[in-house]
C-alpha cells in the first residue's frame, strides 16, 4: 500500500503539496552547519565589539600609571631607604637614603631647555624628584618621575626618537638635579652633574630619569651618560668613581617600584 504526499494549505486554504521530504539525519546536519556558523560570527562579532582582552587589559595597566602621582603615598614611589643589591660596580651591592623630596609640580623650570624642548612632545602633568645619598656618604643622586599626557603611540614615538637619535646619552640634554636646601645634596647644581640615565616608558605615560653627582660639590668637565660610565675597562673618573652605577642602579628601582605599585605582573618586566 502507497501513501500519497501530504499536502497543506495556501493562503486562500487550498491544499498545496508540501514539496520534497528531507530526510532527518541530512536536515539535522544542516541545522548543525546554520548554528555553527551563527555561533561563530556571534563569537566574531563580541570579540570585535569588546576588543582584545589583553589589549583591553594593557590600557587599564597604562592608565592606572599614569595616575600614580596623587593617588600612592611618595614613600612607595621613593622609598626612604632603597637596596641595590649587585648594582654597584663588579656587582657589588649598593645602599640609598632619601634625603629630600621634592614638591610635585609641572616641569616649566625643572628642565634644561634642549631636553624640556624633547620631552614636549609628551607634555607634562607632574613631576615627582627626590634625592637619595649612597651608604658611604660620597655620591648623591636625584631621580625623578615625570609623569606625562601621552598616551601609548606617543610615548613609544618619543622612546624610537630618544633611542635611535641618542638624546638620552648627549651630555645638553642631562636632568637637572634637586639640590634640597639643609642636606647634603645642598651643592648639587648643574656643574656637579656627573653622570645620567633618561628611560622613556613604552607601558606607561612615564618618563624615568636619575642623575648623579659627588657629595663634596666638585664641579664635572665631562659628564658621562650612564651607559657609558659602566662599561667594562671605562677609566674616566665618573666611571672609575661608579657614577653611572649610582644614577642607573636607583632609577632601575625605582622604576620597578613604580611597576609594583601598578600590578604585580607588571614588575617582571622591569
Amino acid at each position: 500500500m502507497s501513501f500519497a504526499e501530504p499536502e497543506g494549505y495556501d493562503a486562500q486554504a487550498r491544499p498545496r503539496p508540501l514539496g520534497v521530504r528531507i530526510r532527518p539525519r541530512i536536515a539535522g546536519a544542516a541545522a548543525c552547519v546554520v548554528l555553527g556558523l551563527g555561533l561563530i560570527g556571534g563569537a566574531l562579532t563580541g570579540s570585535w565589539l569588546i576588543g582584545d582582552p589583553g589589549e583591553a587589559g594593557a590600557q587599564d595597566t597604562f592608565a592606572a600609571a599614569g595616575s600614580l602621582w596623587h593617588s600612592i603615598p611618595v614613600d612607595k614611589l621613593f622609598p626612604p631607604t632603597v637596596i641595590g643589591q649587585g648594582a654597584g660596580p663588579g656587582g657589588a651591592d649598593r645602599t640609598w637614603t632619601r634625603i629630600a623630596v621634592a614638591p610635585d609640580t609641572g616641569c616649566a623650570n625643572a628642565f634644561d631647555p634642549l631636553l624640556r624642548k624633547a620631552l614636549a612632545p609628551a607634555g607634562c602633568q607632574r613631576l615627582l624628584r627626590a634625592t637619595y645619598i649612597d651608604a658611604t656618604q660620597s655620591y648623591v643622586t636625584t631621580v625623578g618621575l615625570l609623569f606625562t599626557k601621552a598616551d601609548a603611540a606617543a610615548m613609544r614615538a618619543l622612546d624610537t626618537e630618544f633611542t635611535k637619535e641618542g638624546l638620552d646619552r648627549r651630555s645638553d640634554l642631562m636632568p637637572r638635579p634637586y639640590a634640597a636646601k639643609g642636606t647634603l645634596a645642598a651643592g648639587f647644581g648643574a656643574e656637579q652633574r656627573a653622570s645620567w640615565t633618561v628611560s622613556v616608558l613604552t607601558d606607561a605615560p612615564v618618563v624615568v630619569y636619575a642623575v648623579s653627582g659627588w657629595a663634596d660639590d666638585r664641579t664635572v668637565d665631562e659628564p658621562e651618560p650612564a651607559q657609558e660610565a659602566m662599561q667594562s675597562g671605562a677609566t674616566t673618573d665618573v666611571a672609575q668613581a661608579g657614577l653611572g652605577h649610582e644614577a642607573q642602579g636607583l632609577a632601575d628601582r625605582v622604576e620597578r617600584s613604580l611597576r609594583k605599585n601598578v600590578s604585580p605582573s607588571t614588575e617582571q618586566s622591569s
